[in-house]
Order: C-alpha cells, then sequence, then structure tokens
C-alpha cells in the first residue's frame, strides 16, 4: 500500500546554488540538509525535509545519467514524485497487475532505499518512484 509522499524531486545544475534558493523559499535549518552521492544513478542529492516528506535535490555526476539527459531535454524543474510503501515487492506487483511498466527491476537508492520507477509515458508524463524506506534499527 502506498502510505505518503516520500519525497518531490526537482533536477538543478548547481545543487550549492539551488540549495541556498530552496532554503530561503522553505525557511528550513541548513543543518537540516541530508547531502549525498549515488554513483548508480550517476547523481548528487540533497534532501530537505518538510514535515514527514522531502523536496530532493537531484544535480546530475557526468552527461550519462537519466538526470543529465533530463535537463539537457527538459531544463530543470519537477523530476519524480517518490511514493512510499512499507512492501515494494507487492506494490510493483501491484502495479504491474494494473498494466503499469517499471522501468526496470527494483534497485538501491539515496538513503539505501528500495526503488523503482515507473514509466512516464503511462502515468499522464509523470515520472513515480515506488520507494520502501530502510528499515530502523532500534
Amino acid at each position: 500500500m502506498i502510505n505518503r509522499i516520500d519525497h518531490i524531486a526537482i533536477a538543478v545544475q548547481d545543487l550549492d546554488a539551488a540549495l541556498g534558493t530552496f532554503l530561503d523559499v522553505l525557511g528550513c535549518d541548513p543543518g537540516s540538509v541530508t547531502i549525498e552521492e549515488v554513483p548508480s544513478e550517476k547523481v548528487r542529492v540533497a534532501f530537505i525535509p518538510i514535515g514527514q516528506t522531502h523536496i530532493e535535490l537531484l544535480e546530475p555526476i557526468g552527461q550519462e545519467g537519466a538526470v543529465s539527459k533530463f535537463i539537457a531535454k527538459n531544463g530543470e524543474g519537477m523530476h519524480h514524485i517518490a511514493l512510499a510503501t512499507d512492501d515494494l515487492a507487492k506494490e510493483t506487483d501491484r502495479v504491474t497487475g494494473a498494466g503499469l511498466n517499471p522501468l526496470g527491476p527494483p534497485s538501491t537508492g539515496a538513503g539505501g532505499k528500495k526503488i523503482v520507477f515507473l514509466h512516464p509515458k503511462q502515468t499522464n508524463r509523470v515520472l513515480f518512484e515506488l520507494v520502501e524506506p530502510k528499515p530502523h534499527h532500534h
């Protein structure tokens, strides 16, 4: 079951410049931001918390990744909406059963989360990412 919006991702050319702008717009504490590289996706990301969700800024690393190609084609802007689920395999089976095609097999995204993207040609040109957060160990 989808239980919340995990994050909304925005593709940017310059993560540091965009981060300054978004922190000004959102009024967030810079210390609350998490920045990491996701080599498998060829991006550097910043997560800005807003309540129970995040804004994710995506800066391409190099020219080969999907985000680099997205910016070359569309310019900076809205990239995807990530929907959180407790059971990625079950949700992937459910949407596949509804005729929606994942862009590939589950992989590991930022923060070690399991992820699957759905093809935007089937979802009104919106790229959806299904996300299963890592379990918290106490």
